[in-house]
Order: C-alpha cells, then sequence, then structure tokens
C-alpha cells in the first residue's frame, strides 16, 4: 500500500532532520557522478503568471528514487493563496513499486533551496559577517535567512523588495529573531552586506557589479530557467570563485549562463558546489574574496529531502 504523508507531518517530521547536512551529501554524489538526473522538466504559463518544474532521479545504490513537481504562480497570494505548490512521488529503486506520496505543497521544494543556500555559505561566505542582505522577503527570503543561522549566524539583516509592502510585512513577522532594516535600494543592501542572498523571480538584473563590496559572498536563488536573471553579469566577471550547484544546468539556465550566453565570463570560470565542498583549496581562502553561488535547483535535493522524510517516517512507524 502507497504511504500518503501529509504536509503538516512532513513539516513536523523535517524539524528532525538536518537538511544542510543531506544537501552537502547530495551535492557530492551529484559531482562525484554517483546520479542519474536527467534535465529539468519545465511547463511555462504566461497567461497565469506561473510554472511548474518537474526533476526527477536517483542516487546509485540507494533504495528508492524521486520525481517532483513543483510549481510557483506568483499572482496566488492575491489570491490567498501560497505561491508555492507540489509534491514528491519515492519509488522503489529494485522494483519500481510506490512507496510514498508526500503532500507537501511545494514546502519540501522550499526547505531544501534554504539548506542549500545556508551550504554555499558554509563554504564561501566570509567569516566575519558584518550584515546580511535579502533581495526578495518571499517565502524563500524568509528560510534562506533562517537557514543560514545554523554555520553563519547574523541577527543584523537589511531587506529589500520591489513590493514595500511586502517588505514590511517581513519585517514585522521576523524583528523577534533579527534587527531589520528596510533598504531603499539593492544598492543600499550591497553597501552594508558581505552576505547577499537574491530570491525573485525577476527577469532583469537587480544587483549590479559597481555596488559589490570587496569580500562578499553572494548567493542567487530566483533564476531557475533561462529567462530570470537577478544579477548584473559582470558581477560573475567582478568576482573571485563563481559556484554551480550544476555545471550541466548552468549551460541553460541561471546567472551562469546568462553571462556566459553574453560572453561576460566562460565556462571555464566555473566550479560545481559539490566538487568545490570535497576540495577546500576551491573554497573561499582571503576575507577579500567575492564568491557567487548560482543556485539552479538540483534534482538530488529532491531526491535526498524526500527519502529523508519518508525513512524518519517509516522509522517513527515501525
Amino acid at each position: 500500500m502507497v504511504t500518503i504523508i501529509n504536509r503538516d507531518e512532513i513539516l513536523s517530521i523535517v524539524k528532525d532532520i538536518d537538511v544542510v547536512a543531506a544537501m552537502e551529501k547530495g551535492f557530492i554524489d551529484y559531482s562525484k557522478g554517483n546520479c542519474v538526473v536527467p534535465p529539468v522538466g519545465e511547463l511555462l504559463f504566461e497567461k497565469n503568471n506561473g510554472e511548474t518544474h518537474i526533476k526527477y532521479g536517483y542516487i546509485k545504490d540507494e533504495q528508492y528514487y524521486v520525481i517532483k513537481i513543483a510549481s510557483g504562480f506568483y499572482d496566488n497570494p492575491q489570491l490567498g493563496i501560497p505561491s508555492s505548490q507540489g509534491l514528491m512521488l519515492v519509488f522503489n529503486q529494485k522494483t519500481g513499486v510506490t512507496e510514498a506520496v508526500l503532500l507537501d505543497e511545494g514546502h519540501l521544494t522550499n526547505i531544501r533551496t534554504a539548506a542549500a543556500g545556508a551550504l554555499a555559505a558554509k563554504h564561501f561566505a566570509p567569516k566575519n559577517i558584518k550584515a546580511v542582505g535579502i533581495i526578495g522577503t518571499g517565502i524563500q527570503g524568509k528560510l534562506q535567512l533562517q537557514y543560514l543561522q545554523q554555520h553563519n549566524p547574523c541577527k543584523n539583516v537589511w531587506i529589500w523588495d520591489i513590493n514595500k509592502e511586502n517588505a514590511s510585512k517581513y519585517k514585522t513577522e521576523l524583528s523577534n529573531d533579527f534587527d531589520i532594516r528596510v533598504a531603499e535600494s539593492t544598492a543600499e543592501i550591497a553597501q552594508n552586506c558581505n552576505i547577499i542572498i537574491t530570491s525573485t523571480p525577476s527577469q532583469n538584473a537587480l544587483l549590479f557589479a559597481k555596488y559589490i563590496q570587496e569580500g562578499t559572498h553572494i548567493t542567487a536563488v530566483g533564476s531557475d530557467t533561462p529567462e530570470k536573471q537577478e544579477l548584473e553579469s559582470e558581477i560573475l566577471t567582478k568576482a573571485d570563485i563563481v559556484v554551480s550547484d550544476s555545471i550541466a544546468q548552468s549551460k541553460n539556465r541561471g546567472e551562469i549562463y546568462r553571462a556566459t550566453k553574453n560572453g561576460t565570463i566562460s565556462h571555464e570560470k566555473v566550479i560545481e558546489l559539490g566538487t568545490a565542498i570535497q576540495q577546500k583549496q576551491l573554497q573561499r581562502t582571503s576575507e577579500k574574496q567575492i564568491t557567487v553561488t548560482d543556485l539552479t535547483g538540483v534534482a538530488v535535493q529532491d531526491i535526498m529531502i524526500a527519502q529523508s522524510v519518508y525513512l524518519n517516517y517509516k522509522s517513527k512507524k515501525q
């Protein structure tokens, strides 16, 4: 019989999982070639300002394979519905039998993305963090800040959103845990913060090279289709280290795709996250370096979080 796990139970289970550690293992397996991850399936809904991503694959010698369907419909908040939706399907890798349906409503995608951001900061952020900048104050902007605290704690936060009402709401919701200032521009974020996280669906650059300070680490999360862009491509030229969660995916989506397409950088400058995690010399070696991690979202993240949730669920039911 197929196990169906609903959203509330999933969110309860996730609290007992070190998702950042799970992402680290997954990215290492991915860069070692231990994963089978086909290209992303994608549906774009221009009329309804939405998109659906289908990511799937398996890690060799593990028990399961996973298919994830996740969507973002960005006008949903006007209808009183969260913009993120979706589910994950867990199958037995030996028999193909459907083991579990995780009705997470997109929450696991949000969590694994935030955990990947925390992982990137763990290895590439400066040791002395003066302030964290958040560009985009939706659910991902909140989770990125919260998961960042596991390895790079900092309570001094600057935020910016194109919608000032959203920024104000963000500040109200998180002000008990953080000292939050609302910036008037992304330039103000760059001038005051040496960790910057971008998490918007923008199709035009929001953050510009001329404002980026020495020693800054940037995690770009929002650009997960060929059309999206949050960083001016010259930022990647200016960076000392440019990291991709997947070099294969960076050839057709994300900040690196845009920068290589317009000739701003070459792919030779890019290193893969799972490779850099294993090789200390590829990580930040100076507080003066500028580092950029481009996270387009890889199926191995969904595999790791889905099987972690399912195995945790099974252990509690025994």
